[in-house]
């Protein structure tokens, strides 16, 4: 059953092959033997999957119907999920459990999915390797001695391990894009503002957005149908309504122009990378589009820019974790200075505290002009440049990543050399434009992404090219070897053990514990 789709899964359970029961059961049963090798959940939540399952089979025997209905799904880490632990991968969240569901979580679980539990990620999504987790790193499947991308690395790796059929993510720079190329399967970061962010812990508020992971687009936009729509309660949510994201997959791509920059296509992109993209786009050819040269002229301006923005955003959100009303609090604070001072030293990773320290900086009096206005101002060059680019072009098209997955370790002492692997992606965040990543083949072994960039509030149009181009191939399901080891993998960073971080045990409900405080 881990082998079918969505659609196959759904068929399945209305005609009775089997229940959503027993399929929680085959995706539980997986995650116990297999994820001690991925580390791609931190919490399971055995005992709340089987109860919705069971939920659901009632549903289907009085003959309601649903794409989602009965369909196993994990959330990553950063949705706040009634009774289950909300860690966002940081020490500094490890206890909280939320009194609240995210509005995606709270759309889903409507529409009949059944939550295996959260997956691993990069602590408060800071990172593009999934190894800054408190709960250790997450393995690509591929290769375990490889990282799987981050900061939804959990989801993307629980995916291609066939963990889980649907999982969610959230991407602020590249985080459903990026571990989606690295790990071999299909992810979509919608327009800012079309998909809710209540609920949905803030690392970047003008940056984040909450897409779908899949093996396919065509289970992408399943999921997206479910996620998708105007949230009253969320300021940033768009009003436009949204749209049946399976309407369109089968369109033809006559007559589709697709915009190759040159930007993407130059120096840093690895050669092997840049030929399989090319056949990828070559299949897109045959199928009628057209390809068109143009030039995104500030994309070199894109990483500077976003680590002025992103970290100053994060300083101001995390602010509020301070070990006072909730989180983590150290031991034994002398007085509230050092209570303060300790908790935030104590709770937050290298990498979250780097991001808060840079973004003060950015924001202080004397500074605020040179850094964060200006980025703001470069920012909106960065945006004309793709309104000016779909003058000419319907689909902007280029690789994901400057190439495959890259060893555990490689890159965490030089803080540059990880940002450089989201140079591709972060301007698609800074316009707020919608991004997909599909599956294009393989380099020495490991996947490498198609990256399609479409105009806002046309993911219809990125998931329609990303299925024509899935029909004309068998990239996105190519599965990995189950044990397989790399030559570079070592015993690495263990994650916490079991009984440190309690991974089958389900969180108390609010009824059964004291409040909480508030939520973030």
């Amino acid at each position: 059953m881990h082998e079918l789709s969505v659609a196959q899964l759904s068929l399945g359970l209305r005609e009775k092959q089997f229940s959503s029961v027993e399929l929680a059961r085959t995706y539980l049963d997986r995650i116990r033997s297999l994820d001690g090798r991925y580390n791609s959940f931190v919490t399971v939540d055995e005992e709340g999957a089987l109860a919705a399952a069971a939920a659901a089979d009632t549903r289907l025997a009085a003959g309601e119907t649903g794409p989602l209905l009965g369909i196993p799904l994990a959330h990553k880490d950063i949705f706040c999920t009634r009774g289950v632990r909300t860690s966002c991968g940081s020490r500094m969240l490890d206890n909280f459990i939320p009194p609240y569901d995210a509005t995606v979580a709270t759309r889903l679980r409507d529409a009949g999915t059944v939550m295996l539990g959260k997956t691993n990620m990069d602590e408060f999504a800071m990172g593009s390797s999934n190894e800054s987790s408190f709960y250790g790193p997450v393995r690509n499947p591929w290769d375990p001695g490889r990282v799987p991308g981050g900061s939804s690395g959990g989801s993307a790796a629980a995916i291609a391990a066939r963990l889980a059929p649907l999982a969610t993510g959230t991407d602020t720079g590249g985080s459903i894009r990026q571990p989606a190329a690295f790990c071999g399967i299909t992810g979509l970061k919608p327009t800012y503002g079309r998909v809710s962010r209540l609920g949905m812990v803030a690392f970047a508020s003008s940056l984040d957005q909450a897409g779908p992971m899949a093996r396919s687009a065509e289970d992408c936009a399943l999921l997206l149908n479910a996620m998708a729509g105007f949230d009253p309660q969320d300021s940033t949510s768009s009003e436009l309504p949204a749209e049946d994201y399976s309407a369109a997959l089968q369109q033809p791509l006559t007559g589709l122009r697709i915009g190759l920059p040159r930007e993407y296509f130059g120096a840093g992109l690895d050669a092997a990378t840049g030929e399989r993209i090319h056949v990828a786009l070559a299949l897109l050819e045959q199928q009628g589009a057209t390809l068109v040269d143009i030039s995104l002229p500030h994309t070199g301006l894109s990483i500077p820019t976003y680590y002025i923005v992103a970290p100053a955003e994060a300083s101001t959100n995390l602010s509020r974790f301070d070990g006072v009303r909730y989180g983590y609090r150290c031991q034994q604070p002398r007085d509230l200075h050092d209570l303060y001072t300790r908790s935030r030293e104590e709770g937050f990773g290298d990498e979250v505290k780097r991001r808060i320290l840079v973004g003060t900086y950015a924001l202080s009096a004397g500074y605020y002009d040179a850094y964060y206005k200006k980025a703001q101002q470069v920012r909106r060059l960065i945006r004309q440049d793709f309104l000016d680019a779909f003058g000419q072009v319907d689909v902007i098209a280029g690789p994901t990543t400057p190439g495959p997955a890259f060893g555990l370790g490689a890159k965490g002492s030089d803080p540059l050399a990880m940002y450089l692997e989201d140079v591709y992606t972060l301007a698609v965040n800074l316009a707020g434009l919608p991004g997909m990543s599909v599956p294009a083949g393989q380099v020495d072994g490991m996947p490498v992404g198609l990256q399609l960039i479409g105009q806002h509030f046309r993911e219809a149009r990125l998931l329609n090219v990303g299925h024509q181009l899935q029909q004309a191939s068998d990239w996105h399901l190519q599965v990995p070897p189950v044990g397989a080891r790399s030559a570079g993998d070592g015993p690495g960073e263990q994650p916490h053990s079991p009984a440190e971080r309690a991974p089958t045990e389900r969180a108390p409900s609010p009824a059964e514990r004291a409040p909480t405080g508030d939520a973030p």
